[in-house]
């Protein structure tokens, strides 16, 4: 009954308007994602705020002096085909050619992981703060929902994520936070754990990767690096210099292990202490671990370029 009652008001509102205002409605929505979607390198004109509910309302009384509230336009909207989501950010600065080159990588990569010829390992770190994060969640309508905080601040851990590919297994090393000797004792516990194996470590290109100190260290344990593919940036300044190169997450399975801790341990939860947060981090890991047909499912591995996504980067 609720199925049909939303399928025939959602068509009582698309038949509010007619043919005409809803052509030019869906020209607009259009319009605005095709904008959304233009790298900032490329605008040539000022940015426009992205159409709300509200916002639409407003334009359609204006643009054809029609009278109505926001529910008739949701309805209509979806009715067209059209649903309100989060976006996804993506980085534009991008080479093709080094993001072809990384993709051939890889995939021989994952080959030899397959054949247990090559122990492939990703690492990625997160700062996670003790605070709650709000998110979204079921509440009673017409009530404020409360999520309590002991108001930790800035408090955080910085965690380094590794996924061994080749196991779908992962580990979360806790540390008070990303650098240098962290690092190497990251890549020291691999060795340990794997003392006979080839191994290549997969990360991005922050600057303590790029350490020489980490480097040179990593060659002393025969642990090959393969960094990520890196925006085309050209420093402006000695401090630019020293800069974070912009990553590329989309190659990273990692960032989905963040994604997926946040959801569990982080929304509507605040952490009294960092211990406390650090064991719920290790009940976690253990878990996952627990299953790892449903782990490598949701750490998957991006093997290709979408055509579609590569035309909204940019090269220079």
């Amino acid at each position: 009954m609720l199925s049909l009652y939303a399928e025939e008001t959602s068509a009582q509102a698309v038949r509010f308007f007619s043919e005409t205002v809803q052509k030019d409605l869906s020209n607009q929505i259009q319009k605005a994602l095709k904008r959304a979607g233009l790298p900032p390198q490329e605008r040539k004109t000022n940015p426009i705020p992205r159409w709300t509910l509200k916002r639409l309302v407003q334009w359609v009384q204006q643009q054809w002096e029609i009278d109505c509230c926001r529910e008739t336009v949701r309805k209509t909207l979806r009715g067209m085909g059209f649903s309100w989501k989060k976006a996804k950010k993506l980085l534009n600065k991008a080479s093709k050619a080094k993001r072809d080159e990384f993709i051939d990588k890889i995939t021989k990569l994952l080959e030899e992981a397959l054949h247990q010829r090559q122990l492939l390992i990703y690492i990625d770190e997160a700062h996670i703060h003790l605070d709650t994060d709000e998110g979204y969640g079921w509440s009673i309508e017409g009530e404020r929902f409360w999520l309590s905080s002991s108001s930790p601040g800035r408090k955080k851990v910085s965690f380094y994520g590794v996924y061994v590919y080749n196991q779908a297994q992962t580990r979360i090393f806790p540390y008070e936070k990303a650098e240098k000797i962290n690092t190497i004792d990251v890549l020291k516990k691999l060795r340990v754990e794997f003392p006979e194996e080839q191994i290549t470590v997969v990360w991005d290109g922050a600057p303590y990767h790029r350490a020489k100190l980490v480097t040179e260290a990593a060659s002393a344990m025969d642990i090959h690096l393969l960094p990520l593919p890196a925006a085309e940036a050209k420093p402006l300044s000695r401090l630019a210099a020293t800069a974070p190169l912009a990553l590329r997450p989309d190659f990273m399975p990692v960032e989905h292990l963040w994604q997926w801790l946040r959801s569990d341990l982080t929304d509507h939860i605040c952490y009294d202490s960092q211990q406390e947060l650090i064991h719920a981090v290790s009940v976690f890991q253990n878990q996952i671990n627990s299953t790892p047909v449903a782990l490598s499912d949701h750490l998957w591995v991006k093997k290709h370029l979408e055509p579609e996504e590569e035309k909204l980067r940019v090269s220079k």
